[in-house]
C-alpha cells in the first residue's frame, strides 16, 4: 500500500476511540440484559465486532501492527436481527447431508421395512426397494422421521456429512401450504434467531491448529537445546497474525 493510501494517525486514533465506546455500550447492554436472547446485547456485540474490525484494519495499514482481537464466526456472521422481539411463530430450516456408504445395507433395510406389513410380493414395493437405491431411499425416508434417520444412519448404510439448523422468527404462521413449493427460497437472513452448523471441517481446523502449535513447540525446544538455552515451562508460543475478520 502506498503512503498516500494509508490512513492517518488521527483516523487510527478515532477508530480506537470507537472501540472504547463500543466496549462501554456492550458492557452496559450486558449489565441491563433481560434474558439470554436480549436483542440489545446482540446488537452491541455486533457493533463492538464492527468497531474492532475497523480498528484492526487501520492499525495494520498505518503501523503494520495487529490486535489480539478475534471475533468468532465472523466470516459467516449473520446480519443484525430485525425480526419481532417476541416472535409468535418459528420456522426451523434443517439440512442434513448423507453419503450412501453401504448400498447393500441400504437395500436390505428398505426391503425389510417394505415387506414388514405382509408376505413378500415379487412385484411390490419391497422388491423394488431391494434392488433400486432410489426406491430404497423413498421407503426408508417415508417410514422414519428425519431425526430417527440421523440417529440410526449407520444402520441404514448411510454416512453423515454436513448439517445445519436455522431458527427463524415470524409474527405469525404462514397460511397452510404457502411455502411448500419452495420451502427454502424466501429465507430472510435478518429473521434468523440462531443457527447451528455441524461439519467435519471444524474438527480438521482444530486438529490443524493443534498440529501447528505442537510443531512450534518442537521447534522452540530444538532451538533451546541447540543454543543451550533454558526452557521455561510456563512460556507460551504466540503466533500473531492479522485477523481475517
Amino acid at each position: 500500500m502506498s503512503d498516500a493510501a494509508q490512513p492517518t494517525a488521527a483516523e487510527v486514533r478515532a477508530a480506537a476511540e470507537a472501540v472504547k465506546a463500543a466496549l462501554d455500550r456492550h458492557l452496559a447492554a450486558v449489565e441491563r440484559r433481560s434474558g439470554d436472547d436480549d436483542t440489545a446485547v446482540y446488537e452491541a456485540f455486533n457493533a463492538l465486532a464492527t468497531a474492532a474490525e475497523a480498528y484492526d484494519e487501520l492499525l495494520y495499514d498505518r503501523y503494520d501492527e495487529v490486535t489480539p482481537f478475534e471475533i468468532p464466526g465472523a466470516d459467516g456472521a449473520l446480519p443484525p436481527y430485525s425480526g419481532p422481539d417476541e416472535p409468535h411463530a418459528l420456522s426451523l430450516l434443517i439440512r442434513r447431508d448423507y453419503a450412501v456408504a453401504e448400498p447393500q445395507r441400504l437395500l436390505a433395510q428398505a426391503r425389510r421395512v417394505a415387506g414388514a406389513d405382509g408376505p413378500a410380493d415379487p412385484t411390490g414395493p419391497g422388491a423394488r426397494a431391494g434392488v433400486s437405491p432410489l426406491a430404497a431411499l423413498g421407503v426408508l425416508f417415508g417410514e422414519y422421521e428425519p431425526d430417527e434417520i440421523a440417529s440410526r444412519h449407520k444402520e441404514f448404510g448411510l454416512e453423515e456429512g454436513d448439517s445445519t439448523l436455522w431458527v427463524t422468527a415470524a409474527e405469525e404462521l404462514p397460511e397452510p401450504g404457502e411455502w411448500l413449493d419452495a420451502p427454502f427460497e424466501h429465507v430472510d437472513p435478518e429473521r434468523i434467531v440462531c443457527r447451528f452448523d455441524v461439519s467435519a471441517v471444524f474438527d480438521e481446523d482444530a486438529e490443524d491448529d493443534e498440529d501447528e502449535h505442537e510443531d512450534a513447540e518442537h521447534e522452540e525446544d530444538g532451538d533451546a537445546e541447540e543454543h543451550g538455552a533454558e526452557h521455561d515451562d510456563g512460556a507460551e508460543v504466540v503466533d500473531a497474525r492479522r485477523s481475517g475478520v
